[in-house]
């Protein structure tokens, strides 16, 4: 059974910091993306960001880039959002999600979601 677990959510006044972190466990394939995806209040859900399961390929939404960074710990089978400069705008639940695919597809639907955690940018 497949889990994916993210903490690191919280209150953080704009330009502040945070680190997200999902933790999956159960994965069957051995190539895949992990990605973060996020939803504000009223808004649908749209991505974040991906990597692939070696960390070799990235991808970014262009209202994150050169803010967020994703990355991975393969031992620790673990993705992390490090999310800096952090607008209002940012205010969601961020959700971790896994393709099973050796090629990144934004607009395929994922595998499995984690149950989010809650970021909120204070003006």
């Amino acid at each position: 059974q497949v889990q994916l677990v993210e903490s690191g959510g919280g209150l953080v006044q704009a330009g502040g910091s945070l680190r997200l972190s999902c933790a999956a466990s159960g994965l069957t394939q051995s190539r895949y993306f992990m990605a973060w995806f996020r939803q504000a209040p009223g808004k649908e859900r749209e991505f974040v960001s991906a990597i692939s399961w070696n960390g070799r390929a990235t991808d970014y939404a262009d209202s994150v880039k050169g803010r967020f960074t994703i990355s991975r710990d393969n031992v620790k089978n673990t993705v992390y959002l490090q999310m800096n400069s952090l607008k209002p705008e940012d205010t969601a639940v961020y959700y971790c999600a896994v393709q099973y695919s050796s090629t990144w597809y934004e607009n395929v639907a994922m595998n499995y979601w984690g149950k989010g955690t809650l970021v909120t940018v204070s003006s």
